[in-house]
Formats: structure tokens, C-alpha cells, sequence
């Protein structure tokens, strides 16, 4: 087959951008790239109407499943007062399977017109309906919880092992309801667990989405919203076996304690990037720190506007050392969550470990929302691939220097400063707290602006991105974290997989202000057309 009559783009300037070139598709791979119009009478041939063809997007940072899972929850994003939230619930209720808890997501009280305080667990208890409650902070790393849940927790050796200052208490010591972070984690993966017939069903719902953005792969954590890593792999195979499942799938396992990777690493002989042709092991997923909005990330100095408070590190150095040397030495790849400068202090020593593979394994750091000079050094020396979500800053710009102090900000979303050093690196969405649309990612990371232009002239400008650079950092960047993958490079090139997408305009073309105004026209996957708009 043959696509005659487009113009290319991948992230790099060595192809004309108003130059027509055919491109010959093959068994699911790009076999010849050549200038000007169709080239052979004999193939099957498409015309591309001048449209710009580009390889199709990699997104390296998601929580698909859970994306998936939202249509059954309660939307709370629109409410905006206790008394309209408790109509919602209480209409909600008779709709729930019998048993099941009541979810809601997208919460934020604190703007809460009838509100002075925040929600606690008394507050729920008063809608009197005898069921486990549980409602997530739009961010997703804070939830409210009723006294019924509460009482489950209580038995739990496990969640008495996390840090107190992820559990907010009364004066008397009592458990609010309200948690954050590790203890939000430990609540969604033990008692939220679905079977693999309901994560297919909501795989199923969720792939449309991807195709419309032109994302054909994906890295996936997804273990807290089914409970078994057994019941996940289960899920997305049994879609690939019967021909449901066009993206590719990188799976992430979350520990808390280095007797969940042992047991991960004897139940399961796949390490990371071993698998099928579509499902693949991801990385170890390990959460350092929290938050900056909850004043849980972990800071070398005290929070500017909470000077009481420099947030949580999770692990002892020795602690997070151990886990990443077994995994290193059991072929897994490590995704760390760190987000505040100490926590990617942290993640920076122990990946330093001879042991622990960073040049072979390609470990990842995920957010890295805080850096430094000396960070940045030795992220130069070691070069794991830092895992960006551009998207945050178009709603958190405006808190950053509250929150780490002037001194601090221009080394928040550092983007450009991580170009320049060679330190490799990804865009990626954390779906579905971020934006899904990667032209949404590109147009933050290359203005450095909200959707209506705020800040003038960006915020930090000296980090914004180039239009190649975003682009490259869900095209061609990703492929560095995905191991054991031939024919991938995230390029247009030939013998490589025919992923790729159609757009309706050239991302060089358009004003950076129009980028996330672009739109993909076709997604193709293994050579065969999987989206239209």
C-alpha cells in the first residue's frame, strides 16, 4: 500500500516541509520513503491530500485504566458547594451495584461557596447511607473517606506502615477521613479492586480516546484501580487475543515494600519490556514523595508558604537503594515519582548504584518538578529519562513561587535545561489529571502559558521548549524507556513500524499560541487505518 501526496514531520528539520513525498507500507512497517507523487501503478494508493504525516504519539505517563473506570464514578468537577454535593451523592446512590462503594472524582472543596473548612469524614456520615465512601481530589493524590472505610483501614498492618503525615488526624488524634498520597494508593489498589471483565470494559472505552489524539503507546500504571497485576495482564491480552487492542501497552507495577517486588519477581518471569507483540512489563513504579499542593513533596528547605514543613520522603536512601539494586539485578526498569527537589536527590543517589543498570535499563524519574544546579549535573552524568507533564503548568504557574520561594522557581519544569544537558526525556499526560491531547503538552511546554496567554511571554521563558523538542518528546524520546522493541524509534524512517498519524496542519506552520488548535485527521497502527475524523 502507498500513501502518495503528504508532506513529513517528525520532530526533526531534515525533511522539506512543503515537499510531497510517497511513503510504501508493507507488513506493518515502513518500507520506502520517496519524493513526489505515487510512485507505483501496481500497489493499493491513498491520497494524502498534501496532509502532514508524522509518527504516532508515545505517551509514557498515564493511568489508563482509571481513565477508563471514570464513567462509572460521580463527577464532581462541576459542584461547587456541600449542599449540591450531597443532592449528587444522595441521587447517585440508588444506582450502585448492591455492595459496591459510592466513588467520586474530581473533587475540590476547598471552593466550596458554603464551606469555610474542608470536607472530613463526620461530614459524610451524615448523608446516612450505610456504604464505604470514597471521593478523589481532582489532582488524584487526596481523598475523603467515611467512617466505614475508615474502620477497614484500621485492621490493615500495611496502611499502619505509612507515614502519619499522610493520614490527616483531629486534635485528639483521630483520623479525619481525609488522606494523602501513599495512603490515597494503599485505599484504591485493596479495596477498589475490579475484576478483568470490568478492565476490559473500560480498556474498551478508553482506546477510542487515544486513537482520536494519535497515541498508539502507552505506559500504564494502573495496579491501584484492580488490585492484581494477575487480573490486569489478563485483561489487556484477552483484548489483544481477540483483536481489541490496537496500541501498544507498557504495564507498571507499584510497591510500597521490596516484599512486593520479590513477589512480583517470583510470580511473574517477564521483566521489563518482555511480554506480547501489544502488552509489554513496564517499570517498577515507586512513589518518593507527595505533592507540592499538599506540602508533601520533598524539599531540601521548608515550603515557602508552610515554613513549618519541607514534605515527606517515603524511604530511607538505604531503603529506596535496596529496591532499586533488586531491581536492576532482575532486569526490571524503575519509574520513580519525585517531585520535590530532595526526593529527586534521592532517586538520583540510588540510581547512581553501580548495580542498579541506569545506563542499560534506561530507569525513569517521573515529575522531577524541582531540580537544581547539582541535580542537573549529575542527571547529565547519569541520564535517566525524566518523564514531563508540561499540562500542570498551565494550572499550577501561578503557585510555583509560593510554593518553593523565588530562588527556587526557575528550576520548577526545568524543560529546557534538561534539553540542554542531553538528559533524555518525555512529555506525557498523567491521565487522567492531565490533559490527554499532546498538542495540549507541546503548546505548555513551548509557551510556558495557560490556554488564554497567562503569563505574558511565558512563565520561566528561558525553560520553554522548541516545537521540535515537545514534539520529540512524544515521538522519538519515548522509545529510549521501551526496551526489547525493534522497528521503534519514533521516526519516519524506513524499516520502521507503521505507526503514524495525519494532520491537518504542520506543527513548524502555525503560531506556537495555535499549536494545541491542531488535529489529527488519521491514525494508522501496524499499517492499518484505526481512526478517522
Amino acid at each position: 500500500m502507498e500513501i502518495s501526496n503528504v508532506r513529513l514531520y517528525d520532530g526533526h528539520e531534515y525533511t522539506n516541509p512543503t515537499k510531497k513525498y510517497s511513503v510504501t507500507i508493507e507488513e506493518g512497517r515502513i518500507r520506502e520513503i520517496t519524493d513526489g507523487e505515487r510512485q507505483s501503478e501496481t500497489k493499493e494508493a491513498i491520497d494524502g491530500m498534501e496532509r502532514v504525516l508524522s509518527p504516532a504519539f508515545h505517551d509514557s505517563h498515564m493511568h489508563f485504566l482509571r481513565y477508563g473506570l471514570m464513567k462509572r464514578e460521580l463527577d464532581l468537577r462541576h459542584v461547587t458547594s456541600w449542599e449540591e454535593m450531597k443532592k449528587e451523592v444522595l441521587e447517585y446512590y440508588p444506582e450502585m451495584e448492591n455492595g459496591d462503594w459510592i466513588v467520586g472524582r474530581g473533587l475540590d472543596d476547598s471552593e466550596f461557596k458554603d464551606r469555610n473548612d474542608l470536607l472530613t469524614g463526620k461530614d459524610l456520615d451524615e448523608l446516612h447511607l450505610h456504604t464505604y465512601m470514597f471521593f478523589l481530589h481532582q489532582d488524584g493524590h487526596e481523598c475523603i473517606v467515611n467512617h466505614k472505610v475508615m474502620e477497614l483501614l484500621k485492621d490493615e498492618e500495611e496502611f499502619n506502615e505509612i507515614p502519619d503525615a499522610f493520614k490527616e488526624k483531629d486534635d485528639s488524634g483521630e483520623w479525619t477521613g481525609r488522606f494523602k498520597d501513599s495512603a490515597v494508593h494503599f485505599i484504591k489498589h485493596h479495596f477498589r479492586s475490579r475484576s478483568s471483565e470490568d478492565a476490559k470494559d473500560a480498556i474498551k472505552h478508553g482506546i477510542p480516546h487515544m486513537l482520536k489524539n494519535g497515541i498508539t503507546t502507552i505506559h500504564t500504571d494502573d495496579l491501584n484501580f484492580i488490585g492484581s497485576y494477575d487480573r490486569l495482564w489478563t485483561a489487556y491480552t484477552e483484548l489483544e487475543e481477540e483483536g481489541e487492542l490496537p496500541i501498544r501497552v507498557y504495564l507498571h507495577h507499584y510497591i510500597f515494600k521490596k516484599e512486593h517486588l520479590k513477589d512480583f519477581l517470583e510470580r511473574h518471569p517477564e521483566r521489563t519490556g518482555e511480554g506480547t507483540e501489544h502488552v509489554k512489563v513496564g517499570a517498577v513504579k515507586i512513589f518518593l514523595d507527595g505533592t507540592q499542593r499538599l506540602h508533601t513533596s520533598a524539599m531540601r528547605i521548608p515550603y515557602k508558604d508552610k515554613p513549618d514543613t519541607n514534605g515527606i520522603l517515603i524511604y530511607s536512601q538505604e531503603e529506596l537503594n535496596e529496591l532499586v539494586r533488586l531491581a536492576g539485578e532482575n532486569r526490571m526498569q524503575v519509574a520513580m515519582h519525585a517531585i520535590g527537589d530532595q526526593a529527586v536527590e534521592q532517586a538520583i543517589t540510588a540510581l547512581e548504584q553501580k548495580e542498579a543498570g541506569t545506563d542499560t535499563f534506561h530507569h525513569r524519574i517521573i515529575h522531577a518538578q524541582t531540580l537544581g544546579e547539582d541535580l542537573l549535573y549529575r542527571l547529565e552524568k547519569i541520564k535517566p529519562t525524566i518523564e514531563t507533564q508540561p499540562s500542570f503548568l498551565m494550572g499550577e504557574w501561578d503557585q510555583k513561587a509560593k510554593w518553593v520561594g523565588e530562588d527556587l522557581a526557575p528550576y520548577c519544569d526545568a524543560f529546557k535545561s534538561i534539553v540542554n544537558r542531553g538528559i533524555p526525556y518525555t512529555l506525557s499526560s498523567d491521565l487522567p489529571i492531565g490533559s490527554l491531547d499532546p498538542f495540549e503538552g507541546m503548546f505548555a511546554a513551548v509557551n510556558r502559558t495557560d490556554l488564554s496567554g497567562n503569563p505574558s511571554g511565558g512563565w520561566q521563558p528561558q525553560e520553554k521548549l522548541t516545537v521540535n523538542e515537545a514534539y520529540r518528546g512524544y515521538t522519538s524520546m519515548p522509545t529510549i524507556i521501551e526496551l526489547n522493541e525493534p522497528h521503534n524509534s519514533g521516526t519516519l524512517s524506513e524499516g520502521e513500524r507503521a505507526d503514524f498519524i495525519l494532520l491537518d496542519r504542520h506543527p513548524k506552520e502555525v503560531s506556537s499560541e495555535e499549536l494545541n488548535n491542531i488535529r489529527v485527521v488519521e491514525t494508522w497502527h501496524n499499517g492499518k487505518k484505526v481512526y478517522s475524523l
